[in-house]
């Protein structure tokens, strides 16, 4: 008869079978991470590197400058965290330490033994989950270290003593833990290329020389070593190509960082989309990397990467245009053989939620890791209010795959009757429009889910507007604030010129100034402020003509007048 559980005595003993099956097959994360361990122990390097992708950095934590890994706001990091980043996908973990304001004074520079055990303690949680893990110099690279040129012996000299004390700690940690000799390193009062690259040289071949004279696991323990500044261009990585040659060892791994085309990461110049040049730029990094390392036998690590304009605020890069990079960067990273970092301050997976900030980029970054993602032209699809709508059209970027299918919420569209796809060109029925804008309130009305062959739905949201509308306004150099009638429209870019067209504002050598930096656009708010940052570029006693532009493609200009610290806005 069944049990009360309603199994009977027969499907229960099945069942326990089962389980127990399933529990010797699965490993659990002591045994994942004796497997990892012994595979690494034996691997090549370009093997263990492969096997780290793809890779997060806790950054903001143990770098952070004050009294802990707190002062810079994340949470203190716990083995709970680790578990829960594990199940996000990442094989490995970059944790950048600042070290030096943990040391005492020369000729010792001995490390606070209360940070160092706790450093070890936060490898072990991440080394017993089954993490690859690197630790660096991080910090400590913007601090002392610069001084060099100038203070050749004493840098040295603590930087020696630092990375053998580290060494010595970690020695008998299993291969999966690597060490990285410095991050973005840089040099004050050098005299140029040439002492740079020697400086650079000196830091890793010495970096070498101690981790490998402490023995134990650090005889054959793989170490990372970065251009100068992570840069990933040819004279660098000529300097470090030279570096790896000299020492001969088959256990060494370069690093660049990258942050993409640097006007479009952080929406300068007008360089608003990841178009054909911004993608270029990522096409031409990483075919460098590939035939100057990896196809020499020399693993790489992507150490950082993301975009720099999400620390600059809300909206600097567009979200579309945000998700088509980092849809290529991990499509080209896996096809260059490259393990790539997510550079995360704490912005980005929530150490105090454990959840994602923002799900969709998360969706992106991980379908990125093992396939492609069909994308679009644009993720937005602008609708005028109270006009008579037409046909609107967006080019696909299919990227191998085929569109399915494209749903609202639950419902999906008729093919052939709300829309048409041909060739790469999807056209949405103006009709269709009409239907999905009725309420016409401004903003996103509804919500297209476009769903692919392989990958992840792109979103594109079907947005009702008016042109927006700028009012007359008076400020200071300290801060214009111009109202703005936004009407569900949202601002891609702004340029400043003077009467002579040239350009006006921090950035004198392009018209279009910095999303959040020159310009600020709120939303809830209704305004676009100019901050000091602006004002700093511009002239006194001059006018200069603004034009914003905005995702919808209107056009506003907006005329300024500063006379001292007095600034007046007017309309057009």
């Amino acid at each position: 008869m069944p049990s009360s559980t309603g199994f009977t005595r027969r499907q229960v003993m099945t069942t326990s079978a089962a389980l127990a099956a399933t529990a010797l097959s699965i490993p659990t994360a002591a045994q994942a991470a004796a497997r990892s361990t012994a595979s690494a122990a034996s691997a090549s390097a370009l093997d263990v590197v492969a096997n780290m992708q793809p890779g997060w950095n806790l950054g903001n934590s143990f770098e952070a400058i004050g009294a802990d890994e707190t002062a810079w706001g994340n949470p203190r990091v716990t083995q709970a965290f680790f578990r829960r980043l594990k199940a996000q996908g990442f094989r490995s973990i970059r944790i950048p330490v600042t070290w030096g304001q943990h040391e005492g004074s020369a000729p010792t520079y001995t490390l606070d033994p209360v940070f160092l055990a706790r450093i070890k303690q936060v490898v072990d949680w991440a080394l017993a989950d089954g993490f690859y893990v690197l630790i660096n110099m991080h910090g400590d690279a913007w601090q002392w270290v610069p001084n060099m040129p100038t203070q050749h012996d004493a840098v040295l000299a603590q930087y020696t003593a630092t990375w053998q004390q580290i060494a010595a700690t970690f020695r008998d940690e299993p291969r999966r833990l690597l060490f990285e000799s410095i991050n973005e390193p840089f040099f004050t009062g050098s005299s140029g290329d040439q002492q740079n690259a020697v400086l650079m040289n000196e830091l890793n071949t010495t970096f070498h020389s101690v981790v490998r004279a402490t023995g134990g696991g650090n005889a054959d323990r793989l170490l990372v070593m970065p251009t100068l500044g992570d840069t990933p261009d040819q004279p660098k990585i000529d300097t470090l190509l030279a570096t790896f040659s000299a020492l001969d060892d088959p256990n060494l791994v370069a690093s660049i960082h990258y942050y993409s085309f640097w006007p479009f990461s952080v929406n300068l110049a007008g360089y608003t989309t990841f178009n054909a040049t911004t993608q270029q730029d990522l096409t031409d990094t990483f075919d460098l990397l590939h035939r100057a390392f990896v196809a020499k036998g020399i693993p790489v690590v992507v150490g950082e990467y993301g975009l720099l304009g999400w620390d600059s605020g809300p909206g600097t890069v567009e979200q579309g245009e945000t998700l088509k990079y980092l849809e290529y960067l991990g499509y080209y990273a896996r096809h260059r053989g490259l393990t790539t970092m997510l550079w995360d301050n704490g912005s980005r997976f929530n150490r105090r939620t454990l959840q994602w900030n923002d799900p969709s980029l998360y969706a992106q970054i991980r379908s990125s890791w093992t396939g492609r993602s069909g994308t679009a032209s644009t993720d937005q699809l602008f609708v005028p209010k109270g006009k008579t709508q037409t046909d609107a059209t967006i080019t696909l970027n299919l990227n191998g795959t085929r569109l399915l299918r494209i749903d609202v919420g639950t419902r999906p569209l008729i093919r052939g009757v709300d829309y048409t796809v041909s060739g790469n060109t999807l056209t949405i029925a103006a009709a269709t429009l009409s239907r999905l804008t009725a309420s016409q309130e401004y903003g996103t009305n509804a919500v297209l889910s476009l769903r692919f062959t392989d990958g992840i739905p792109w979103t594109v949201n079907v947005i009702t507007y008016d042109k927006p509308v700028l009012t007359s306004a008076t400020g200071t150099t300290a801060s214009l604030v111009i109202p703005t009638a936004f009407n569900g429209d949202k601002l891609a870019t702004m340029e400043a010129v003077y009467a002579d067209g040239t350009a006006a504002g921090p950035q004198s050598w392009t018209t279009y100034q910095q999303f959040n930096v020159a310009f600020t656009p709120d939303y809830t708010a209704g305004t676009i402020t100019l901050p000091t940052a602006f004002f700093d570029g511009v002239t006194d006693n001059t006018t200069v003509t603004l034009t914003f532009h905005f995702w919808s493609g209107a056009i506003l200009t907006y005329t300024l007048t500063r006379s001292g610290t007095a600034v007046t806005g007017t309309s057009a």
